[in-house]
């Protein structure tokens, strides 16, 4: 697997940038593919790249054409789950480049489905019966989201330091096939680089998409927003009626999603970007069914 990430504008766009800045771009960069790497192949999340199990990540010597670096994660055949075979790496390899394409994503406010693209390569894996690599869920997922967002802030520290770039690009190819990540400029770092919390709570309707019973967070899909929100429950609104209204949502939704049973209305508080775009909702009261 190859994954690239180029700067252009500025001085980029002669082959240069600045030197602290490219330091922690390239930090950032290896830690948040190193973490979902290690996610994808052994089933759990780590905090630190040196903790990467299953796979290395090399880095080349930066090419000409604005400021531009490849790195290539090269798997291992340990652990559990074996490799050696041409298909089996080709699945893995998959997995990989699309679940870092949704970390990343996701880190930058765009919404992926997960049951188009992931969940549907892990239904095939299941039906082949290939044991190529523990199942991970969309909740693993939106918490590996939360652990890299820092590292993805620093790949814009060209972009907003120094300014010796003005946007960056992430591309990935594995066996030809060729993928666009996602752009990173001025307005994405606005996105990631602050999370703030409105002070008076509001009310949001919408249906719920995903929960986790054991983290008590989950998604809403709010109306007003057009996309699924990521909440969760504030320590006064994890009782049993609150709980079940947000269960019953989903169960709901998921048998029909154009059920308008599946609708709830919750209050809460919302943290968003500096530029005022919703990132995500601490609810503190899960209200039932809106009436019909």
């Amino acid at each position: 697997m190859k994954f690239v990430l180029s700067f252009e504008g500025n001085d980029a766009d002669d082959n240069e940038i600045d030197f602290y800045d490219a330091a922690d771009a390239l930090t950032g960069f290896q830690r948040s593919l190193a973490l979902t790497t290690h996610l994808v192949l052994n089933g759990e999340i780590i905090v630190k790249a040196p903790a990467l199990e299953g796979a290395r990540i090399f880095i080349k010597s930066p090419e000409p054409g604005s400021w531009k670096v490849l790195t290539t994660v090269g798997l291992l055949a340990t652990g559990a789950y074996q490799l050696g075979t041409a298909p089996r790496d080709t699945i893995l390899g998959n997995l990989v480049v699309s679940a870092y394409d949704y970390v990343i994503n996701e880190s930058l406010g765009f919404h992926v489905d997960f049951d188009s693209t992931l969940g549907q390569q892990y239904d095939e894996v299941q039906r082949q019966r290939r044991p190529i690599a523990p199942k991970i869920s969309e909740s693993q997922l939106d918490s590996l989201v939360e652990k890299v967002e820092n590292s993805v802030r620093d790949m814009h520290r060209p972009i907003h330091a120094s300014r010796t770039a003005t946007e960056a690009h992430l591309t990935s190819s594995y066996r030809r096939q060729h993928a666009d990540i996602a752009t990173l400029d001025a307005e994405t770092f606005d996105y990631v680089r602050l999370t703030r919390q409105v002070e008076r709570p509001e009310e949001f309707t919408g249906r719920v998409s995903m929960y986790n019973v054991n983290t008590f967070r989950g998604r809403i899909f709010v109306h007003s927003e057009r996309r699924p929100i990521p909440f969760e429950l504030a320590e006064t609104c994890r009782d049993m009626v609150s709980i079940q209204r947000i269960t019953s949502s989903l169960q709901v939704n998921a048998r029909d999603r154009a059920s308008l049973d599946a609708e709830i209305v919750v209050s809460g508080f919302r943290f968003e970007s500096s530029t005022g775009r919703l990132k995500r909702i601490l609810v503190t009261r899960v209200g039932s069914a809106i009436p019909r």
